[in-house]
């Protein structure tokens, strides 16, 4: 049987869940403020759900490494995706078209989503799953 990193497993499964929350984005920021709106609420959830996946498949690559990279790739990684969401944030307010508040009132709730769906993961059978090869326990 094919061992299946729970990171990469738990990614998988969310990208769904963020493909409808971009799809919802843009359909209540555009009944609500218009296609501007639609289109900034879009992507904030875009951005949300991208970030996600980083931390996930950067998590991934770490437990690669070491249990204690892991700590490491985890706490840096907060911090420069937070970077690049106000990054992105910040660069699209030069733009004629963006909506600063569509934006993060879409990826407000878009986190708490795939926040929600990764804790019901964990408390479900993937948690339960979850083995730290041998070669990588500390000793």
């Amino acid at each position: 049987m094919k061992e299946v990193e729970p990171e990469r497993e738990m990614v998988r499964r969310a990208l769904p869940i963020g493909s409808a929350a971009v799809v919802l984005a843009f359909a209540v920021g555009t009944a609500v403020g218009g296609i501007d709106a639609g289109f900034s609420a879009s992507l904030g959830a875009l951005v949300v759900v991208g970030n996600f996946a980083a931390n996930g498949y950067s998590l991934a690559w770490a437990s690669g490494v070491s249990p204690n990279f892991v700590g490491v790739v985890a706490a840096l990684g907060f911090v420069v995706r937070m970077a690049v969401f106000f990054g992105v944030l910040l660069a699209l307010r030069l733009t004629e078209f963006f909506s600063p508040p569509a934006f993060v009132l879409a990826a407000a709730p878009t986190l708490i989503v795939l926040l929600g769906f990764e804790a019901k993961l964990m408390m479900g059978p993937m948690g339960r799953e979850i083995r730290i090869p041998e070669h990588q326990v500390s000793r």
